[in-house]
């Protein structure tokens, strides 16, 4: 049964704003949550549709970590920020193509305030009126290691998963504009907590992944990028995102979000300063999604690897540290197929589920990305689901799901809104996009730049403008091309069936 609404254009949908949390005001009793742990696991574990939690961290002394508040924790440390433009232009505006700087968070606050002292400082040659900066993915256990108490701030216990910490759980610090290009995370779904500031979700279903132009490069382990800039898409160029359909939600401070496995994702800060944190919860399905990933990395690698390097093309995303060989890179997917069949094995067995292990993998799924992040690998993350039956049918579950005030759908605009839960509030303005195709207020044009033959172009001769002049390198293929097709996220799906079939054997 499709859950989804009709398909509708996306750019012209407006944001649900949820309502903010108000811990103090619960009226089912002071101190009181909407879900026990127990309910939450269910709805996290088995809802494939995004949903806003509220009343459900109050008592969190995370909600406290603030800027200001980090900043005297971490006391002088330097983290690394990710810089870019806050003009909007019509390809998206991945991490090979940013700037990078260390700074204190001090730094970062007198920068963002546009503070003299910013003219002499690791900030000095980024105007805070034209770039934006993004201290994202920082792993909590890595960044306050000297500090392990902090962890405790974060219970997603009260989510169904005990242990889980700050210590399983990633920070994101921006400023106003900074934003991850549309993306699916290959592992997991994710639980994200809003502290400081808004942020703006549009986020896709799995369904419209051919709509979003699925690309590989730049590459990176469990990150699926879309080739749209989803807030000033290029319909020219890329057609079918017409037939996307959006989900866009304001989260605000207290709130939480379970982005469900394989949604795609564009996330942008509205507020002078952001603050968020998240965890990614591993589910069985990741299994497979590893020998997936092991199979798309072997390729990549193969393949770019053998250009000239003189090209230019800065395929590698910032957050892998090399191109790894071709015999690691098949050590990684033997690894990764071997743990599929041994977690298969004692899923019969036992009934239980089971993590991936071994050298060279990584299993737990609060740290999905980042290879360099060496050593983050959590202890006693393990998922385990036993307890909960997600074998019903998806309109089963959505007649168990309790959707109300504390459990906000986050549906298309264009849906009907009438059912409870689904709310879609009048803003103030703030949070309305501009007509031009779904940007913000307060962002600047440019336009778009002219396009230099390369081996990125993509413009087939069917596409060009009716005034163009047909030019033979205009309809070349190129080497991304290439890979854009053969690890086309249905093609490696379907590979690694192959592959596993033929293993099982």
């Amino acid at each position: 049964m499709d859950l989804m609404a009709p398909r509708s254009k996306t750019v012209k949908q407006m944001p649900i704003q949820v309502p903010a949390a108000q811990p103090n005001s619960i009226s089912i009793g002071e101190g009181v949550k909407p879900f026990t742990p127990e309910k939450a696991q269910e709805i996290v574990m088995s809802l494939q549709q995004p949903v806003v939690f509220c009343n459900m961290v109050g008592d969190w002394p995370a909600l406290h970590w603030n800027v200001k508040y980090l900043s005297a924790m971490l006391d002088g440390k330097t983290i690394q920020f990710r810089l870019g433009l806050k003009t909007v232009d019509l390809v998206p505006q991945f991490e090979t193509s940013c700037s990078y700087v260390e700074a204190t968070l001090e730094e970062f606050l007198a920068w963002s305030c546009g503070q003299p002292s910013c003219l002499s400082g690791p900030f000095s040659c980024y105007d805070s009126s034209k770039y934006w900066a993004y201290a994202d993915y920082k792993y909590i256990a890595r960044i306050f290691e000297d500090k392990p108490e902090i962890f405790q701030d974060i219970r997603w216990s009260d989510f169904g998963f005990p242990g889980r910490s700050g210590k399983e759980s990633t920070l994101w610090i921006g400023s106003e504009g900074a934003n991850t290009p549309c993306h699916l995370d290959s592992y997991g779904c994710n639980l994200v907590l809003q502290v400081e500031g808004r942020k703006r979700w549009h986020l896709f279903p799995p369904g419209d992944t051919s709509f979003l132009y699925p690309t590989r490069i730049p590459y990176e382990e469990s990150s699926v990028f879309s080739k749209v800039n989803v807030a000033n898409p290029d319909l020219k160029r890329f057609p079918k995102f017409r037939n996307s359909t959006a989900h866009v939600v304001t989260l605000s401070p207290g709130q939480v979000l379970l982005v469900p496995r394989h949604w795609w994702h564009y996330v942008e800060s509205i507020d002078p300063i952001t603050v968020s944190i998240n965890s990614w919860i591993e589910l069985d399905a990741d299994h497979e999604a590893r020998v997936e990933e092991a199979i798309t990395r072997m390729l990549v690698c193969a393949i770019k690897s053998a250009e000239n390097p003189s090209d230019g093309d800065l395929w590698l995303n910032p957050t892998e540290v090399e191109a790894t060989s071709h015999e690691m890179n098949l050590q990684y997917l033997n690894q990764a197929v071997s743990a599929y069949f041994k977690c298969q094995k004692t899923s019969v067995s036992e009934g239980a589920h089971c993590s991936s292990t071994g050298a060279g993998q990584r299993t737990a799924a609060s740290c999905k990305r980042k290879r360099r992040e060496v050593g983050c690998e959590p202890d006693g993350c393990r998922l385990v689901t036993h307890g909960f039956d997600f074998s019903t049918s998806k309109a089963e579950e959505l007649q168990k799901i309790p959707f109300g005030p504390h459990l906000i759908q986050v549906l298309p605009q264009s849906q009907e809104t009438g059912s409870m839960g689904a709310v879609a509030v009048e803003s103030d303005g703030r949070d309305l996009p501009c007509e031009n195709e779904g940007e913000h207020i307060g962002k600047l044009h440019r336009r778009r730049k002219e396009l230099v033959m390369s081996n990125d172009c993509e413009m087939p001769a069917h596409q060009m403008d009716s005034d163009s002049s047909p030019c033979t390198s205009q309809t070349a293929l190129s080497t991304n091309d290439l890979l854009d097709c053969l690890v086309n996220p249905h093609v490696i799906n379907l590979v690694a069936r192959l592959l596993l079939e033929r293993t099982g054997v």
